[in-house]
């Protein structure tokens, strides 16, 4: 139910219209490395200070408007410019939906062809963030296209999903990040218990750490990092073949902690002016994630705009329950 509840926030349109009109106001620079990409750079540096790399999201998805697609796409295209400009220590995450991929298949290849290609001048690596169920397979398909041409591309595997195993086999030689799973997904697909899911996560980041090219362990559960640090010392996995990957904003200690033990590490940056619907994702994914940011992100002002949007959401259950 909490799942649902955060996953229902995210889709609240009031919601996201408010964080939008209030951006930082709200918060939202506690898990949002600002509005543009000038504010992410120096977020950056200064991660790159402590030892730690980044990956940047500019943040947007479900695009339904070509013109919208490719503003997204010149915005990314940008963010490659700005990254290799700056010298900084990052690469770029992105999501196939907001290039167009609920618009035309080929109009979102084209654009995702063009980013990688202009990363790849830079020797830039791009990672194709995955999506809900109903996107997984069209984002894969794109993956093999521009696989065939360029080779900074890799993506992501989410370990809720019934068929990650045979992902993860048949893209052992990609560097993939390994996450939970974020989105609301039905039983047939997707496993719904943690337990079926934190089981399935810690195999799939075994497997690849054994097999794979590169593994991005993105968590922010100590358990499983501690599991992950036992299990590449007992096997001799060199740590050049791994990394530990968090949210901007979250176990901050933790996250230096980890770099100044001398594992790589690469904090998820995400920048722009739709934040709230990624939050509150992130927020689903794992609900004990709120008490990481609570103090930080929760005002007054915020409580009052997340009560509001509890009450639609509350509201739009019982309208469809009658």
């Amino acid at each position: 139910m909490l799942k649902e509840f955060f996953i229902g926030l995210s889709q609240n349109q009031f919601l996201n219209a408010a964080a939008q009109k209030y951006g930082l106001q709200l918060g939202a620079q506690s898990v949002v490395a600002g509005t543009d990409i000038h504010e992410a750079i120096e977020t950056i540096k200064e991660l790159n200070k402590s030892g730690i790399s980044a990956t940047v999201d500019n943040l947007g998805e479900f695009v339904h408007d070509r013109e919208e697609a490719t503003a997204a796409k010149n915005q990314i295209l940008g963010v490659v410019e700005a990254i290799h400009e700056a010298g900084v220590d990052a690469h770029i995450s992105l999501k196939a939906s907001q290039l167009g991929l609920d618009i035309d298949y080929h109009f979102a290849l084209s654009n995702l062809r063009e980013i990688v290609g202009a990363a790849a001048k830079y020797d830039m690596f791009v990672n194709i963030d995955m999506e809900d169920y109903g996107r997984l397979q069209p984002s894969f398909d794109i993956l093999d296209e521009l696989s065939k041409d360029y080779g900074n591309v890799g993506t992501v595997i989410q370990a809720y999903f019934h068929r990650a195993e045979d992902d993860i086999r048949d893209y052992k030689d990609y560097r993939l990040r390994i996450v939970k799973g974020a989105y609301k997904e039905p039983a047939n697909v997707a496993y719904t218990e943690k337990e079926e899911i934190d089981r399935n996560f810690i195999k799939l980041i075994e497997y690849h750490l054994l097999h794979g090219k590169f593994t991005s362990v993105a968590t922010h559960d100590h358990h499983i990092i501690g599991h992950v640090k036992k299990f590449a010392e007992e096997n001799n996995i060199p740590r050049d073949k791994f990394e530990f990957q968090m949210l901007y904003g979250f176990r901050r200690d933790m996250q230096h902690e980890l770099a100044s033990e001398g594992y790589n590490f690469t904090t998820y940056v995400p920048f722009g002016k739709d934040w709230y619907g990624y939050f509150m994702r992130r927020l689903a994914e794992r609900p004990q994630n709120l008490n990481l940011v609570a103090k930080q992100v929760f005002t007054p002002k915020t409580n009052g705009v997340i009560a509001l949007a509890a009450g639609a959401f509350l509201l739009g259950r019982m309208s469809k329950r009658r």
